[in-house]
């Protein structure tokens, strides 16, 4: 009863620390793990069993191979087809979701929405539409899809190697198919009839543009001749002025300099194009004597040249980012990069963005050199909203990732090889084919997802040890005393989705899976239509904002808030366990 009480307490303790978000989800866990092994309740030799786990190489390896499929271009041309589809607004998000959701079910959600979100923006644009209307069921479409086989999402994969810890053989990659793709069909037809109704259209600054008109901020500085300031450098100017601005642009005579360098020396009758609000740009005249001409009315021209581009960009769930601001980072000193606007849910921070601390959603209007900026996205974890061309545009070349892909999954349907030796080989071979650089092959790995599926692993295994699994279980069909076992099976279900949009939708799988088990084992019958059960809930968090990457990420874009999510999520969930239920126990018989 002990052991049961300590493994109780310490997953409490790490849901409370998930859910508080102080310290990143695989610290935790770890943290959880380490406290679970000093008080003896997972066996030494076991506790970094998780790190040697077939699900833990599997995502992995299907992360790799996400990569892959989405640098080499194949996604991009998909995407392109969109395009062709009409200017009615309906039409774009049938097509729109509809693709998502077909994507999601191969490679990451993550991946599938970073390249549909710059196309769906596009879209908007060209026909003077919100994209928040359509943003959003794009993000709950990549969930959906993630449903469908079991490469589509993380918790697929985790139920498919407890079923083979429990004696049976693994799930296979298209046993999830049946019950997933009713779920996201009735899913996506929902969206599409109710969506107009409970999908938010932002008013205020149309959320299909920029959340900020930055030709607002813009001023020309001119040096006059004389000028204490002539022969100076930006940097030297940089270091005097206390508040954050940024010279976006230089003119000397005919010539423009965009994005000058920090290096670059001022000379008598440059003109300076400065990005910054009214009291920073009185700070800058008072200080250096220059002359404001506000004469001309500026625009966006002076912030892009052959080099230089000005790029949206959402900030990741995971991005080196968060909790720091443009000072710290010292983007301009580092990258040469100007941070020239800062969205939050749709509306624009205040221009002086020196100590403005960025969070998960937050969209960053950045100016810099294109390379550069490429660059700056990978190395911080966040998303361009840009709509980029395709990387590797030959069709023989698309043709290489693509039969790489379906080849590991013929021999993993087949049965001739395993689903983690067949997705391993394929992301070697995206590799060894050059579809991805070596140098990008630990890039593209999350690492804290690996991490937190490495440390749950051994914790769920002692949740179900110590029997606190069975507790937990005979507690929930005490509830349901007396009631059919789909009543049990539904509550699992209810319980996983709930718990999936306040913690790591991987984590969930772990920890509800046990507790699904002990209840299929007190009532006598088939684990499979749990473990299902399980998977439904833990892949689809549509509740909350900070329930999955996707709904993150169109966050910014979107201008949404967190009543928007759950507005819209809650009747989708309902939809989803009513036509789950029936469906798992169809396909997936409590007799086994």
């Amino acid at each position: 009863m002990l052991d049961q009480l300590l493994i109780g307490a310490i997953l409490i303790t790490t849901l409370v620390l998930f859910v508080i978000d102080k310290w990143r989800y695989d610290i935790v866990a770890m943290g959880a793990l380490l406290a679970a092994a000093i008080l003896g309740l997972v066996p030494t030799a076991e506790v970094f069993s998780g790190f040697g786990s077939s699900a833990v190489i599997t995502v992995a390896a299907v992360l790799v191979i996400s990569h892959a499929l989405w640098r080499s271009g194949v996604v991009d041309a998909l995407a392109g087809l969109v395009k062709k589809v009409g200017d009615k607004g309906w039409i774009q998000m049938i097509v729109l979701t509809s693709l998502t959701t077909f994507v999601s079910a191969f490679i990451s959600n993550t991946g599938a929405m970073a390249i549909m979100i710059p196309v769906a923006l596009q879209l908007a644009r060209a026909r003077g539409g919100n994209a928040s209307r359509v943003l959003m069921p794009m993000a709950f479409g990549s969930l959906l899809g993630g449903t469908i086989t079991m490469i589509g999402t993380p918790p697929n994969i985790i139920i498919a190697e407890i079923r083979q810890a429990h004696g049976l053989d693994a799930f296979g990659i298209f046993d999830f198919t049946p019950v997933g793709l009713a779920v996201a069909i009735a899913g996506l037809l929902f969206m599409w009839i109710a969506g107009r109704w409970l999908v938010p259209a932002k008013d205020g600054r149309n959320t299909s543009s920029a959340p900020y008109d930055v030709s607002a901020y813009l001023t020309e500085l001119y040096i006059p001749a004389q000028n204490a300031f002539v022969g100076t450098t930006l940097y030297e100017l940089e270091t005097k002025v206390k508040e954050n601005f940024a010279v976006v642009a230089l003119k000397r005579g005919n010539k423009q300099i965009t994005a000058p360098p920090r290096y670059q020396r001022f000379r008598a009758e440059d003109v300076l194009i400065v990005e910054a609000d009214a009291d920073t740009l009185q700070q800058i005249l008072d200080l250096t004597d220059f002359q404001l001409n506000a004469e001309e009315e500026l625009d966006e021209r002076f912030l892009v040249s052959d080099e230089i581009t000005v790029i949206e960009g959402i900030v990741g769930h995971d991005s080196r980012l968060i909790g720091r601001s443009a000072a710290d980072l010292r983007l301009r000193h580092r990258f040469g990069v100007n941070v020239l606007a800062v969205a939050r849910q749709g509306q624009r921070l205040k221009p002086a963005l020196a100590n403005v601390r960025f969070k998960p959603g937050d969209v960053l209007l950045l100016q810099g050199d294109n390379d550069v900026l490429g660059d700056v996205f990978r190395r911080f974890g966040c998303f361009p909203l840009a709509q980029r061309s395709l990387r590797i545009g030959s069709e023989r070349q698309l043709a290489r990732p693509l039969l790489i892909f379906a080849g590991a999954i013929a021999l993993s349907a087949l049965g001739l090889l395993s689903v983690p030796v067949a997705f391993t080989l394929a992301a070697g071979a995206m590799v060894m084919s050059n579809v991805m650089p070596l140098r990008e092959l630990y890039e593209t790995v999350e690492w804290p997802i690996v991490v937190l599926l490495a440390a749950t692993i051994p914790l769920g295994a002692a949740l179900e040890a110590t029997g606190a699994a069975t507790t937990i279980a005979n507690a929930a069909l005490w509830l349901g005393q007396g009631s059919a076992p789909w009543v049990a099976l539904s509550l699992l279900l209810v319980a996983t989705l709930l718990l999936s949009n306040i913690i790591n939708n991987a984590a969930a799988a772990v920890l509800m899976a046990p507790i699904g088990i002990s209840m299929a084992e007190t009532l006598g019958v088939s684990m499979d239509p749990f473990l299902m059960a399980v998977a439904v809930g833990a892949a689809l968090p549509f509740l909350l904002p900070i329930g999955h990457q996707s709904n993150l990420l169109v966050m910014g874009p979107g201008g949404y808030s967190f009543n928007d999510y759950w507005r819209f999520g809650l009747p989708l969930s309902i939809v989803v366990v009513i036509i789950a239920v029936p469906l798992i126990l169809l396909v997936w018989p409590l007799a086994g």
